[in-house]
C-alpha cells in the first residue's frame, strides 16, 4: 500500500471513529431529555392499626348510641353486648345497615346478629391496644397538649395529658401515609373547630386513640378514626369523616357521620 493510499484509509477510519462518538454523545443528551424513572411512592409513618371486623363499622360501642335527632349517619352501626334497644338511631338516618345483638333493635330496618357483633367488639379491642401500645413515639407531649394551629406530618404522636383542640389543625401527607394519635387522656375539639387533610391524606389513615372521654364541639369536623376507651359525644351540629369505635358510649346531636372510604 502507497503512502496515498495509507493516508486515505486512516482518514476514513478516522472519520467513523469520530461519527460514533457524536453518535454516543448525541444519545447521552437524549437520555437526559427522557422522563426520569417513575419510582414507587414510599410510605411514611407508622404501620396502620388494623381494625379487624370492626373496620366494616362506621360507629360501634358496647354501652349503646343515644341521638338528638335528625342525624346523617354513612355506614354501618351496630352495639354489643348491650341490647338493640340502647341504639336509639332511627332507620332513616342511617345509609347502612343497623346491627343489634337482640330483637330490640330500631325497625323494620335492624338486623340481629350477635355474634358478628361479638367478633367486632372483640376487634376493636385489639385495634384499641395495638394502637396504644406502639413504642418510640416520633413526638412526645407535642404543645404541651394543646394542639391548635399547628401541621401534622406522618408518624406516631404521644401526649401523656389530655389534648385541646382550641383552633383549626392540618393533617398533612400523600395518600398511603399513616398517622397515630396516643392520647392518655381526654381530647376536646372547640366548637367551630377544623381537622383538614392536606396533600392526598386520607381519614382511614388516622387513628386517635384516647384513654378518656372524645369530645367534638358544635359544628366542628374531624377526621380519622377514634378508638376511645370511654364514651365519644358528638355536640350540635359537629361532623366526623372516620369512624367512632367507643368501648363505652357514643352520642349524637344533629350529627352527620361518614365512613372513611
Amino acid at each position: 500500500m502507497n503512502n496515498r493510499n495509507l493516508f486515505t484509509t486512516i482518514t476514513m477510519m478516522l472519520v467513523v471513529l469520530i461519527a460514533g462518538c457524536a453518535k454516543t454523545e448525541l444519545s447521552d443528551m437524549a437520555n437526559l431529555n427522557s422522563p426520569e424513572p417513575q419510582f414507587d411512592i414510599a410510605v411514611a409513618g407508622p404501620a396502620p392499626v388494623n381494625l379487624g371486623s370492626a373496620g366494616k363499622f362506621v360507629i360501634l360501642t358496647k354501652s349503646g348510641i343515644t341521638n338528638v335527632f335528625p342525624s346523617a349517619v354513612t355506614g354501618n352501626i351496630g352495639s354489643s353486648p348491650i341490647t338493640g334497644a340502647a341504639i336509639l338511631l332511627s332507620c332513616v338516618e342511617v345509609t347502612g345497615s343497623i346491627l343489634s345483638v337482640d330483637a330490640a333493635g330500631p325497625l323494620p330496618c335492624r338486623i340481629t346478629n350477635p355474634s358478628k357483633l361479638t367478633l367486632a367488639v372483640g376487634a376493636m379491642q385489639t385495634a384499641y391496644t395495638d394502637a396504644a401500645g406502639r413504642p418510640s413515639p416520633d413526638f412526645l407531649n407535642l404543645g404541651a397538649g394543646t394542639i391548635g394551629g399547628l401541621t401534622f406530618a406522618p408518624g406516631l404522636y404521644k401526649w401523656t395529658s389530655a389534648v385541646n383542640m382550641p383552633t383549626d389543625i392540618a393533617i398533612s401527607g400523600g395518600p398511603s401515609d399513616v398517622w397515630i394519635f396516643q392520647i392518655s387522656g381526654t381530647l376536646t375539639v372547640s366548637s367551630g373547630v377544623n381537622v383538614t387533610l392536606v396533600g392526598g391524606a386520607q381519614a382511614k389513615n388516622i387513628f386517635w386513640q384516647t384513654t378518656g372521654a372524645v369530645t367534638l364541639g358544635t359544628t366542628s369536623h374531624f377526621e380519622g378514626n377514634i378508638l376511645c376507651k370511654k364514651a365519644i359525644n358528638l355536640q350540635t351540629g359537629a361532623s366526623i369523616n372516620g369512624r367512632l369505635l367507643a368501648q363505652t358510649a357514643v352520642t349524637l346531636q344533629m350529627n352527620s357521620v361518614t365512613y372513611p372510604y
